[in-house]
């Protein structure tokens, strides 16, 4: 096993301690982040990561069209089926998938950039909840142009190790317009974000052991100190279970997290699946 890594903190954040709200019967939602009617001075970011929620919206029911802006929003789903539409596209008239719809199953990523403001609906319209990840990143500029992504990540591939998932725009900051347009990421076959933040996702076995390399190396601008929040979904009743950096004081349970902070690029983080049955685990890494 390898050795803890010194120089860096753990600190947990519990699935109790989260916020959580029912809305109406159809949305069961934990917030990781202060967001809408919970509020936690201690808990308003972690480096550009702003939020993370926990979401299962129940059959036939999901979230209306509502406005965005200077964000960077994406949904990772867990289970279920959830459709996206933005303003332009109602039911029945969608045609193929596309950027402006697309029904999302597990293993899919939908990614929006805010901009200077779009507006969309995310609906469950099949008969079986749907439960998954929304998070959103702060952009490393406003008044961007509003776009959206979608990629299938394969379970194959998260199950040997973990898979990136979103790195920053290649183009950086000073993006040109047509750079934008091609949206192309620093790690190929990722979805590109407006942050220099990466997103990646594993399937652990239990017994073994997956590392994330902290900032994937020199992908990331901002090298010295930063951000890695590690997050386990509640998607096995209870009997997922992980270690960190090999550390008997950070054992993860299904739904909580915990900050990692003082980490470099570079640094190898060690999960290991301590449960009896596999752990997705989610790694947000963020300057």
């Amino acid at each position: 096993m390898s050795k803890p890594l010194s120089h860096v903190k753990i600190a947990l954040r519990r699935s109790s301690e989260r916020g959580y709200a029912e809305h109406g019967g159809w949305l069961k939602t934990y917030h990781t982040f202060s967001f809408a009617d919970y509020y936690d001075h201690r808990f308003l970011n972690f480096g550009c990561l702003r939020v993370l929620n926990e979401d299962r919206v129940a059959a036939r029911n999901g979230f209306p069209t509502h406005p965005h802006r200077d964000a960077e929003i994406f949904s990772y789903i867990l289970s279920g089926e959830l459709t996206h539409r933005d303003s332009m596209v109602k039911k029945g008239a969608e045609g193929a998938p596309s950027k402006q719809f697309s029904r999302m199953r597990r293993g899919d990523v939908q990614f929006t950039t805010g901009g200077t403001g779009i507006a969309h609906s995310e609906q469950n319209e099949s008969s079986k909840p749907v439960h998954f990840l929304q998070i959103w990143a702060l952009p490393w500029k406003h008044g961007l142009k509003p776009q959206y992504h979608t990629l299938a990540f394969s379970e194959d591939a998260k199950r040997k190790a973990f898979v990136p998932i979103l790195s920053p725009l290649a183009a950086g900051p000073d993006a040109t317009p047509a750079e934008e347009e091609a949206a192309q990421p620093r790690i190929p076959d990722t979805i590109p974000i407006h942050a220099d933040f990466l997103m990646g996702a594993g399937i652990i076995a239990p017994g073994a052991t997956f590392k994330w390399n902290v900032g994937a190396g020199d992908v990331v601008v901002s090298k010295k100190k930063r951000n890695v929040y590690i997050h386990l979904p509640m998607t096995k009743q209870g009997k997922a279970k992980i270690r960190l950096d090999g550390r008997e004081d950070a054992v993860l349970e299904e739904g909580d997290g915990a900050f990692v902070t003082g980490v470099n690029a570079g640094d190898m983080l060690t999960v290991e699946s301590i449960g009896e049955a596999d752990a997705e685990v989610v790694v947000l890494d963020s300057n």
